[in-house]
């Protein structure tokens, strides 16, 4: 199921980083890994006391979710490359607008 899912949310980074999209892949790493937590949850019945016990490290880190050595992919991770509104302008003069004739 956990691959299934990885290759679902690969899909999705990849059709959705020519986008300045930054806010939508974070808010869906975040209602992925909640779905994933509380399935988790109901299907070994734990409580929120042991996600944390097993999910943290002794400094309360959150630690990436895996089972079976499979890793849960981190949407937040993905590079979205730079569009033509957010690239930096060119180094030279700036371009100028030609002078408007009256009639």
């Amino acid at each position: 199921m956990l691959i299934r899912l990885n290759q679902i949310m690969r899909g999705w980074a990849n059709y959705f980083k020519h986008a300045v999209c930054k806010a939508a892949l974070s808010s869906l790493a975040s209602f992925t890994w909640h779905r994933v937590i509380s399935w988790w949850m109901a299907l070994h019945r734990w409580k929120w006391k042991d996600v944390r016990r097993r999910f943290t490290d002794r400094n309360g880190r959150w630690q990436k979710l895996s089972a079976d050595g499979i890793e849960l992919f981190d949407l937040q991770a993905v590079t979205v490359p730079a569009t033509e509104a957010t690239r930096s302008p060119t180094p030279g003069p700036a371009p100028t607008m030609p002078e408007r004739q009256s009639p």
